[in-house]
């Protein structure tokens, strides 16, 4: 079962070299409300220089945006595909507009998703050295003694990274190659997700004519484009609401080592305002970007907004409703996501971390007093997060919306170490049990 997985990994990881050579590859952003679509130029800047002085072992480079477009999502529910057929008109259409904007054609595609039931793993191993240097087989070999825990039929590993390597007492070391010890040990973060879910989009980009050159949980994407580089060192939570699901990852020492998800977001704000006030999503939508809000005060009594006139038929239909109502609509949904995502984080042990620091980014967090809402329920330090700058990226692709698409091409060209990329004798049998992610910033870090 893991040596499939193994495999086809190590074969994604094959394609995105090939793409890398080729110079071009395409972003996918498969979400419940859109589909968004980065074209990248790789201009092979920053491949590893002669003493490994940049990075992970999987090699790094430069790129720049040089096509971007977005379509509604379709066939997409709680970020998982529903309907294959549609979600690949819609993969198309956004495929086919970022790359005549780029005016090339692209062959290789690297896709993330969120929802999927993802279930992180804490995984540890050590092996004896006898003195010898760390080589990249030394660093095989103590990845592949980790235990794997038997996560169940129908589930996938989509991650499984090294997070931290300690050489005999000396711990947190990033990348152990080259030094001198008596034992290696290793800390791996492993995360799954249930297994339709990456054969439909594995599917979907085939049907698509592409090649699938990797594949990552937006949640993690996210996180790398929207938290701060000293936020990724110290720790952090990127909570990351889209549209039909609210993705949780929490980092330390610039990796991610817990992950999961809600099944609510933006559209389930949307769908309340539509049926409480009883008028078309479309309009819901509407009200809900340019009036909605959390926190109402007396002017909201008297903020009236039109509802009515779906038709243009303002004689006929002059609805209004007062902010107020509006707000009181809103806000227990999004109360009852931050309640979800506040359990997610006591499960990881969150409150145990050296920083507490929370970042909301994605779409459904441009609803306006949202921040301070969050910090209320969450806890102390939340703030509003933007992806990164990017060379290239047009201004429309900037917002928080494109947190994980940014962070997916951030990826692309800097991929962290996964246990594929080593050469490791496969025969994972044993399994004992594990330990949760979080245990290891006590004890470890």
């Amino acid at each position: 079962m893991m040596t499939d997985l193994y495999q086809s990994q190590r074969a994604m990881r094959q394609m995105r070299q090939q793409a890398m050579q080729r110079g071009v590859v395409a972003i996918l952003d498969v979400g419940t409300s859109k589909i968004a679509c980065l074209v990248l130029r790789f201009d092979g800047t920053g491949r590893l220089s002669e003493d490994n002085s940049i990075g992970s072992l999987a090699g790094q480079t430069g790129f720049r945006v040089i096509g971007a477009a977005t379509t509604r999502s379709r066939g997409v529910r709680f970020g998982e595909i529903t309907a294959m057929q549609e979600t690949e008109r819609a993969i198309r259409t956004a495929l086919q507009a970022a790359q005549k904007m780029a005016d090339i054609r692209v062959d290789h595609v690297i896709a993330c998703f969120s929802g999927a039931n993802p279930r992180s793993y804490g995984l540890d191993a050590q092996v004896d050295l006898d003195g010898q240097e760390v080589t990249e087989a030394e660093i095989g070999r103590v990845l592949n003694a980790c235990d794997v825990p038997d996560y169940g039929a129908g589930r996938e590993v989509l991650h499984a990274q090294p997070v931290n390597f300690a050489l005999d007492n000396r711990s947190g070391l990033i990348d152990p190659r080259g030094q001198m010890g008596q034992t290696l040990a290793v800390d791996m973060h492993m995360l799954t997700v249930d297994a339709v879910a990456i054969q439909n989009l594995v599917r979907c980009v085939k049907r698509c004519d592409l090649e699938l050159a990797g594949i990552a949980n937006s949640a993690y994407v996210s996180g790398i484009s929207a938290l701060v580089e000293d936020e990724q060192e110290l720790g952090a939570a990127c909570i990351d609401m889209g549209g039909g699901s609210t993705g949780v990852s929490i980092f330390i020492k610039k990796h991610m080592i817990y992950a999961d998800s809600v099944r609510m977001g933006g559209d389930h704000v949307t769908s309340d305002i539509s049926m409480g006030l009883g008028i078309s999503t479309t309009i819901a939508e509407r009200i809900k970007t340019f009036n909605g809000g959390v926190n109402a005060t007396g002017a909201d009594d008297r903020d009236m907004i039109d509802i009515g006139g779906e038709t243009g038929d303002w004689e006929h239909d002059r609805r209004t409703v007062s902010r107020a109502e509006l707000i009181g609509i809103m806000r227990p949904r999004v109360e009852e996501i931050l309640e979800e995502v506040r359990l997610r984080l006591d499960a990881a042990g969150f409150d145990h971390m050296p920083s507490q620091q929370i970042v909301l980014t994605g779409g459904g967090s441009q609803i306006p007093g949202l921040d301070g809402l969050a910090s209320r329920i969450l806890g102390q330090r939340v703030r509003l997060g933007r992806p990164l700058r990017v060379h290239g990226l047009p201004q429309s692709a900037t917002g928080p919306g494109f947190s994980s698409a940014v962070g997916l091409a951030l990826f692309a060209a800097h991929p962290q170490d996964e246990w594929w990329d080593f050469e490791t004798p496969v025969d994972t049998s044993a399994v004992r049990p594990f330990r949760r992610a979080v245990r290891w910033f006590r004890e470890n870090w």
